[in-house]
C-alpha cells in the first residue's frame, strides 16, 4: 500500500472493486449519534454475507466524533476506513473524498444522524442486484419539521420544472450507484453540485425505494436555512440554465411594457398636458426595473461564480489524516480536475 494518501486519493477509484459494498458516511459534529450508529451498522452489514467496507469522513467535526472513529477503527479496522479533513468542507465534499477511495463494486451513502436507519440498506440492494445502477430513497412518514417538509416539496417543484431530473425525494441521502456511477462522478470533478442529481443524469437504469425515516437520535440539524438555500443553488445552477431564459424572457416583457408606458405618458404630455401626480408612478416603476435588474444580476453572479470556482483549480479539500489497514497516511488532498 501506498504511504502517500494524496496519491491513493487519485489512484484508487479506477482501480478494479474489490469489495462487494462500500457504505460512505459524512460525519461532522455527530458524537452524540455515533455510538448508537455502529451499534446498528456494523451488525446489519454482517448479515448480509458479503465484503464490504465502511469508509467514514470527519468533516472538520469540533466535537468528540474524530476520536469516536479512532475508536472504531480500532475496534474493526478490517472493514473501517477514516478520512479526516482538517476543517469543514460541506457534506458532498466529505462524500466525494470517499468515492475516491472506494473498493466496493456498489457504494451506498448513509447519514450518520440515524434519520434514515441502516436497516434500510439490504433494500438498496435488493434493487442494485435487480441491475438498477442508481437507488434513490424515498423517506416515509418523514420525522422532519413542517418548515423542513414544504420546503423540499417546492424544491422538488423547482427543481422538475426547471431540469429534467426526477427525483421524488432528493433530501434524502440514503442511495445506492453502481461503480461505474460513482467513478463518473469522481472523473467529473465537481465542486459545487449536488450529488445525488449528478449521479442521476450519469446513470444508465435509476430506480427509487421507499425507505423508513425516524427522528434524530441527538444533536441538531447541521443544515441551516442558508445551508438548504446555497445546496438548492446548486442544484439548479449546476443542471440548468432555466433561471437565466426566464430572466431574459422577463427582462423582454419588461422592456416592452416599459416602452408602452412611455408611449403612452409621451401622448398624455403632448395632447393633454404634464401632470405632477404621474411623477410617484414613474418612481414605482423605476424601482421595480431596477429590482429586477438586480435579480438578474445575482443570477448570472451565480453562474459566473461557479465557472470561477472551476477555472481557479483550487484544492477541493485538504486532508489531514486517512486510517486504514492499520496504517495512518498523513496529508493528501484533491484538487479540481
Amino acid at each position: 500500500m501506498s504511504t502517500n494518501s494524496s496519491a491513493s486519493l487519485t489512484q484508487t477509484p479506477f482501480a478494479p472493486p474489490s469489495l462487494d459494498v462500500s457504505i460512505v458516511i459524512p460525519v461532522y459534529n455527530e458524537q452524540g449519534n455515533l455510538p448508537l450508529l455502529f451499534q446498528r451498522l456494523y451488525p446489519v452489514l454482517d448479515a448480509l454475507g458479503r465484503s464490504y467496507e465502511v469508509v467514514f469522513t470527519n468533516d472538520g467535526s469540533v466535537d468528540a466524533s474524530i476520536e469516536l472513529l479512532t475508536e472504531q477503527f480500532n475496534a474493526r479496522p478490517d472493514v473501517t476506513r477514516v478520512i479526516d479533513f482538517n476543517g469543514n468542507y460541506g457534506q458532498h465534499m466529505a462524500i466525494m473524498a470517499a468515492f475516491e477511495r472506494v473498493r466496493g463494486n456498489v457504494v451506498v451513502t448513509l447519514d450518520a444522524d440515524l434519520q434514515n436507519p441502516p436497516e434500510e440498506i439490504p433494500k438498496l440492494l435488493e434493487k442494485t442486484d435487480a441491475g438498477y445502477d442508481c437507488v434513490g430513497g424515498v423517506r416515509q412518514n418523514r420525522q422532519d419539521s413542517i418548515f423542513r417538509r414544504y420546503a423540499s416539496m417546492f424544491v422538488n417543484f423547482v427543481r422538475r420544472s426547471s431540469t429534467s431530473i426526477e427525483m421524488t425525494d432528493q433530501g434524502c441521502m440514503l442511495r445506492a450507484y453502481s461503480r461505474a456511477v460513482v467513478e463518473g462522478i469522481v472523473r467529473s470533478g465537481a465542486i459545487n453540485t449536488f450529488l445525488p442529481a449528478l449521479a442521476y443524469t450519469l446513470a444508465k437504469n435509476p430506480t427509487e425505494v421507499p425507505v423508513a425515516h425516524e427522528e434524530r437520535h441527538a444533536g441538531v440539524s447541521n443544515y441551516s436555512l442558508g445551508k438548504l438555500i446555497r445546496l438548492n443553488f446548486d442544484l439548479i445552477t449546476a443542471f440548468t440554465t432555466v433561471p437565466l431564459q426566464l430572466f431574459t424572457m422577463l427582462a423582454m416583457a419588461c422592456s416592452a411594457g416599459s416602452l408602452l408606458l412611455v408611449c403612452v405618458l409621451a401622448f398624455r404630455r403632448i395632447f393633454l398636458g404634464a401632470e405632477a401626480e404621474g411623477l410617484f408612478t414613474l418612481f414605482g416603476i423605476l424601482f421595480f426595473l431596477v429590482s429586477v435588474c438586480m435579480v438578474g444580476i445575482g443570477i448570472i453572479g451565480e453562474y459566473v461564480g461557479r465557472t470561477y470556482q472551476v477555472v481557479r483549480g483550487r484544492t477541493r479539500y485538504q486532508v489531514n489524516r486517512v486510517l486504514e489497514n492499520n496504517l495512518t497516511h498523513e496529508g493528501g488532498n484533491s484538487k479540481f480536475q
